[in-house]
C-alpha cells in the first residue's frame, strides 16, 4: 500500500510550488484527493496475475478463437505523468485451457494501473496470457489517445497511437492475424 500521508505532502509541496495557495478553498481537500487518486492509478504494482486470474483457468477442447474487444483502458504516461487511454483488444486460440473472460479486462487493468508505455502494456498483457494459458497463439492490438501528445509538446488533438503483440499461430500465420484483425475491426 502507497504511503497516503506522505502523498497528500507531496501534493501541497506541488501546489505550493507551481504558484498556488493550498489554503484556497478549493485546494483545501486536493492533496488528500490526489493521494487516493494516485493509490488508485497505481493499484497494479501491488497485484499479481496470480491473484488477478483466481484460478479461473479452465480445462476445456476448444480450438476456436477466442476474442474479447473494446476493453476500455487507461493508464499514465510514464514520460510525462499524463493519461493515456483508449480501447484493447485480445485474442487467443486455446491449447486445452480457457480463461474466464472477466479475467482479461482485469490484466488489462493490472497492468495499465502502473506507469507505461503502451508499447510495453500491449506486449505485457500478450505476455500473461501466453504464461496463463500456452494457447497456440495470442493478439493483443491497443488504440490509445495520449493526452502528453495533445496537451503539449506536438498539441496534435486527433492523434492516437497504435500497437500489436502477436505471438504464436498469430505471428506465424498471414491468415490468422487477418481473421483476428477482421474481427475486431467491425
Amino acid at each position: 500500500m502507497k504511503n497516503y500521508d506522505k502523498l497528500k505532502k507531496l501534493t501541497l509541496s506541488l501546489l505550493e510550488e507551481i504558484g498556488e495557495d493550498p489554503a484556497r478553498e478549493g485546494l483545501i481537500k486536493t492533496p488528500a484527493r490526489v493521494a487516493k487518486a494516485w493509490e488508485f492509478f497505481s493499484k497494479g504494482y501491488d497485484e499479481s496475475l496470480d491473484e488477478v486470474i483466481n484460478e479461473a483457468v479452465f480445462h476445456e477442447d476448444a480450438k476456436d478463437m477466442v476474442i474479447v474487444r473494446d476493453v476500455e483502458f487507461f493508464s499514465l504516461c510514464e514520460h510525462h505523468l499524463l493519461p493515456f487511454f483508449g480501447k484493447v483488444h485480445v485474442g487467443y486460440i486455446p491449447n486445452g485451457k480457457v480463461i474466464g473472460l472477466s479475467k482479461i479486462p482485469r490484466i488489462i487493468d493490472m497492468f495499465s494501473r502502473r506507469l507505461q508505455v503502451q508499447e510495453r502494456l500491449t506486449h505485457q498483457i500478450a505476455e500473461a496470457l501466453q504464461d496463463v494459458l500456452n494457447p497456440i497463439g495470442v493478439a493483443v492490438v491497443m488504440e490509445g489517445v495520449h493526452m502528453c501528445m495533445q496537451m503539449r509538446g506536438v498539441e496534435k488533438q486527433n492523434s492516437f497511437a497504435s500497437t500489436s503483440s502477436m505471438l504464436g499461430q498469430f505471428r506465424k500465420s498471414a491468415e490468422t492475424r487477418t481473421e483476428f484483425l477482421s474481427i475486431i475491426s467491425k
